[in-house]
């Protein structure tokens, strides 16, 4: 068994123990005092700024700069979370780093070009060709353009 899978089994089994939990306790508030159930509320939401402004505390001890393909983990409010990245124009990045972000780009539009320029010479060789080949024919070019020369040529096997 794997580390990742054994973690993933007791992820498992402690979510399983939460929900159990969660569901006693939700049994047992109706039971529970109006002044006790006040005070609950009330280290509950001082547990909560506690462990907020000891998340802030960990943010901030991390290593300001962090990498281009780290993911960062944004406040969205009301309890949600985003994923997110610096973008390629963000301060943090470097000069290489905006750079190498752009040079797929500039890859892309000289591919282009040059597969542009190819094709033109091809097609002036092709043009080459045919032209070199009617000229050193016994044909006088202005034999194609006859239309009886054109019959001919259809009728013939």
């Amino acid at each position: 068994m794997t580390t990742s899978s054994r973690s993933l089994q007791e992820q498992a089994i402690e979510g399983r123990l939460a929900l159990r939990l969660a569901a006693a306790l939700a049994e047992r508030t109706q039971a529970v005092p109006h002044d006790i159930a006040e005070r609950l509320r009330v280290a509950r939401k001082h547990a909560l700024t506690r462990a907020r402004a000891v998340r802030a505390a960990q943010v901030a001890a991390r290593p300001a700069r962090q990498s281009a393909a780290a993911a960062i983990v944004l406040s969205g409010g009301r309890g949600t979370a985003t994923l997110g990245a610096p973008t390629p124009w963000s301060p943090r990045l470097v000069w290489w780093q905006r750079a190498a972000s752009v040079l797929p780009l500039v890859m892309l539009i000289a591919g282009l070009v040059m597969i542009n320029r190819v094709a033109e010479v091809e097609q002036v060789h092709a043009a080459a060709e045919v032209d070199s080949q009617l000229l050193a024919d016994a044909l006088p070019p202005s034999a194609y353009t006859d239309p009886g020369f054109a019959e001919y040529l259809r009728s013939t096997p």
